[in-house]
């Protein structure tokens, strides 16, 4: 009887002690998870791609809880002025905020799509409309391999460019939205490398990635969602 009252009261505090984890496992469940204050996501691509090239970082946002019906892979025609695909992007900004009822998106961005999100944001009134805005690997004050493309948006992003210098007079990062960029020193597509970082932004160096590289790395995804969901 003795070891049986032993063996009854040994389960008896196993209960008592998975029973007393219980809330501390609850209160271990991330802060960046999605909530009611976070906002749907614009996902602007850059030069000569397509909104597939988010697959992965939207399916680890997918992965953290937002609703599908909150990432939107927008595609674009890349040849195309930095200027007109701004006023395209105002729509599809307008549309998600329609669709989702959200008063507020976040933007983030590839390479060229920064130049664009920028241009969206400090000429149409895009700042407004924004909560946080995310760069990686953008050529926002130029980079020399936009010098041996002959289309509109590759002149554009040469630097010393006239769209780059409107673009970069004043303020850099205008309105109250959310300002970040993330740069590699390894992205041999941006160059130089102090090209991504914008004055008044939260400027991140990130580890040895290449320039695709940053779409798909899981340290600068956690970055990011913390930073669109602070």
């Amino acid at each position: 009887m003795k070891k049986k009252s032993l063996a009854v009261a040994a389960t008896a505090a196993s209960v008592l002690a998975l029973t007393l984890q219980a809330p501390a496992a609850a209160a271990a469940v991330s802060p960046s998870a999605y909530g009611p204050g976070s906002n749907p996501i614009l996902f602007v691509h850059g030069w000569n791609s397509s909104g597939s090239t988010w697959n992965t970082m939207a399916e680890r946002f997918r992965a953290d809880g937002w609703p599908a019906g909150h990432l939107r892979q927008w595609s674009y025609n890349t040849s195309q002025s930095n200027a007109t695909t701004a006023q395209q992007l105002a729509t599809e900004v307008d549309r998600l905020l329609a669709a989702t009822g959200a008063s507020k998106v976040d933007v983030i961005t590839h390479s060229m799509g920064g130049l664009s999100s920028r241009y969206y944001a400090k000429n149409l009134g895009g700042a407004t409309k924004i909560d946080a805005w995310v760069s990686l690997g953008g050529p926002n004050h130029g980079t020399d391999t936009a010098n041996w493309c002959f289309q509109t948006s590759c002149s554009e992003m040469r630097i010393g460019s006239a769209f780059l210098n409107s673009l970069n007079s004043g303020d850099e990062t205008p309105g109250s939205a959310r300002y970040s960029t993330w740069w590699s020193p390894c992205d041999t597509v941006i160059n130089p490398d102090s090209s991504v970082a914008l004055s008044g932004a939260v400027n991140t160096r990130t580890a040895c990635l290449s320039h695709s590289g940053l779409l798909s790395d899981a340290t600068v995804y956690g970055q990011v969602r913390d930073t669109v969901d602070s």
